[in-house]
């Protein structure tokens, strides 16, 4: 079985233009997620997929590995589908590119959620969080059945302690599918329910397809913002992240 991580990187973004360039310590972030990626055990290759050329430099000036897609991808998905129908494998694991303290056994546990039965299609990761973080909308939380399976992925502090103590799962951005799986992803027109939360994996809750949620090793720090990408330089200086 062969495994490609794709790390979907674009320059363009409205609320921080040039992100995956970003110095993070020294170094631009979307190098910090290749290096993250490239210790994963589970992982037989790991390529960068961008539509821009300096980021391409950047990842090929490290040695890593890209592939050019089109300027018009709507999304992460869309690019890592395109990035696939040139590189085969059997599973590609979306990693994202705004993640840069993504641990590579984060990488490894969506991994092998989806690798540990055949009859799974996409995979993902999630880790318990107080009910003080839950009530931040830009921390994705997910329903979790007793066998695994995603039941609702929301920006809202779901389930709602209505009678006893919260259980909220912070859900963590990475995915891992079959092949086939991940073109049939990328041709679904977009749900209600994504467009209403923004979060395109209930795109494919709406179409009927089952998420398996893994247990993550440990937490990340998205960087979305400028003051997102301080948070992490105040991590990795061992300095009190608020």
């Amino acid at each position: 079985m062969t495994i490609v991580g794709v790390i979907p990187a674009r320059y363009a973004s409205v609320r921080f233009p040039g992100k995956p360039l970003a110095p993070l310590a020294g170094k631009p972030m979307v190098v910090r997620v290749w290096e993250a990626a490239k210790e994963a055990g589970r992982i037989d290759r790991v390529l960068v997929a961008t539509d821009d050329e300096r980021i391409a430099a950047a990842v090929r000036d490290v040695g890593g590995e890209v592939v050019l897609t089109s300027p018009d991808a709507p999304s992460g998905t869309d690019r890592l589908a395109e990035a696939a129908r040139k590189i085969p494998a059997d599973v590609y694991v979306n990693i994202q590119g705004d993640e840069p303290l993504m641990s590579p056994a984060n990488i490894d546990a969506a991994v092998e959620t989806l690798v540990g039965d055949l009859q799974r299609e996409i995979a993902t990761i999630a880790l318990s969080i107080p009910a003080s973080e839950a009530v931040d909308p830009n921390v994705v939380k997910v329903a979790v059945a007793k066998d695994g399976r995603a039941l609702y992925f929301s920006r809202a502090g779901i389930p709602y302690p209505r009678n006893g103590q919260p259980a909220h799962r912070k859900h963590l951005g990475i995915y891992a599918y079959r092949a086939a799986t991940l073109q049939r992803l990328a041709a679904l027109p977009p749900s209600p329910l994504e467009q209403l939360e923004s979060l395109e994996q209930l795109r494919w809750l709406e179409a009927g397809y089952t998420i398996w949620v893994g247990e993550a090793a440990d937490d990340s720090i998205g960087v979305d913002t400028p003051e997102d990408l301080e948070k992490a330089e105040r991590y990795l200086r061992k300095e009190p992240v608020s």
